[in-house]
Formats: structure tokens, sequence, C-alpha cells
């Protein structure tokens, strides 16, 4: 077991499954005790006893991130209590996406998408991050999206939430960094966990990048780790896209 994190507690919104549950393995493995942290104690049970049975430490928090102020601040409570009193990392990876047109796309489900998506992650923040400035420092990593700054046709409600983050994780940075909390994205290109031979519809989004290729939830993982760890130090609201380079690079095929 590596130990870029060791000694470092993390909490991961959205623990229980692809990119979150990637993150928060990686995290133990680097020596970090991971808040696990979802709606179904079924599959956050599964993550934390996987994380232990590699040698890790971690624990399952369950909470429905519905937007309200209370449970974000309950998230950030209980987490701290588990964690022994202190998170040095927070992870906003909760999310929900509604792939539909504007045109499709009803109040409710506006409301409910923006209150998961934004709400949840300002109010988590809001109580966490005064708390690692008090315990001298500490690392929040955003999650943002490729579609936030390439627009397609379908998912505008999902990308003005991501594009939201983005602006927060910049306005964060300039609020809480000058007080020892560095504040950072990830912006995710396409990614899946695919099975060995396994071809995805969304390989086709992939065409004309670098890459070439749909991503894994390891790949953001893994820039996680960075951005959590002490080496990056000197990281402040950066978004660092971990895409294939699908939102800045064209590959003109011969």
């Amino acid at each position: 077991m590596s130990t870029r994190l060791a000694g470092k507690n993390a909490l991961v919104t959205g623990a229980t499954s692809n990119i979150g549950r990637a993150i928060a393995e990686a995290f133990a493995a680097e020596g970090a005790h991971v808040v696990v942290s979802g709606r179904s104690a079924e599959r956050g049970k599964e993550v934390v006893d996987g994380i232990r049975a590699a040698g890790g430490r971690a624990d399952f928090v369950r909470t429905d991130l519905d937007g309200t102020a209370a449970a974000s601040k309950a998230l950030a409570e209980e987490a701290a209590q588990v964690l022994g009193g202190r998170v040095d990392v927070l992870v906003n990876n909760a999310g929900v996406y509604p792939g539909d047109t504007t045109a499709g796309t009803d109040e409710q489900t506006f409301d409910q998408v923006y209150a998961v998506n934004v709400k949840a992650p300002f109010f988590l923040t809001a109580a966490v991050a005064p708390a690692m400035a008090a315990a001298g420092g500490g690392s929040i990593i955003n999650l943002g999206s490729w579609i936030a700054r390439l627009g397609i046709p379908i998912g505008a409600l999902y990308s003005s939430t991501k594009g939201a983050m983005e602006t927060l994780t910049r306005a964060w940075a300039a609020e809480f960094g000058p007080h020892g909390v560095r504040v950072n994205a990830i912006s995710p290109g396409v990614v899946q966990r695919l099975a060995p031979g396994e071809v995805h519809p969304a390989e086709a989004m992939m065409k004309g990048t670098p890459a070439g290729r749909v991503g894994t939830p390891d790949a953001i993982a893994h820039a996680a780790v960075y951005l959590a760890a002490d080496e990056s130090a000197f990281v402040h609201g950066a978004v660092l896209d971990v895409d294939g380079g699908r939102t800045t690079v064209a590959v003109i095929a011969a």
C-alpha cells in the first residue's frame, strides 16, 4: 500500500459506484481513512468491505443529499465524527444525470438536478471548508464534466450544473485558499467501466481524440489522488481535464 494520503481523512460523496467508488478505493489504497457516502447501504457495505479486505480503512455513512442545507450539514458532522473529528479531503462527486432535451425537462426535474448537483455540494462545502481552515487546511475536489464546455444536443440541464460547479471551484479557491483550503476540480470525459471486449455506444464520442477510447473511473481516481495529496500544494482553482483530449484536441485521421 502506498502512503501518499497517509494520515488524511477523506469524505467522498456518491462513493458507492462508478467514479466515486474508484476515488474512495484509490484514496484508501494511498493510506487515507475514507468515509464512503451514498444512499444505498448495501452498495456502501460492498465498497467498505472491499477496501477493508485490501487493508484500507473505510466506513459507510448513509445520506440522501437532496439539496437541503440540513442534509449537507448532517453529513459533514457525521463524517467528521466517524473520522475522529476532522475531514481533510472532501470530494463533491454525487450527482444525477437526466439525459433529456430542454423542452423535455419539467420544472420538478430541473429543481431536483440543481438541488443534488449544485445546492447539496454548496452547503456541504459551507459546512466542511471552515472546519478545514480551523484545523490547518485541507483539499476540496469538485467533479465537473467535459460537456460543461463542449456543447452536445442533449443534457443541457446537467451540463449547466457542472458549469456551475467549475465556477464555484474558482470562487471557493479565492474564498478559502488564503485560509489553507485548496479547491480544485476534475472534468471527466466519457467514462465507463467496461467488461473485457465490451463495446459501448459512448465509444463513438471519443472518435477523433488522442485517446481514441472511453476512459475508466480509475483514470479519474488517479487525478483525485494527485489533487488530494501534498504534491499538488501549489494548485488552486484549477479544472483538470481528464477526458482523453476530448475538449482540447482534434486528431485528423489520414
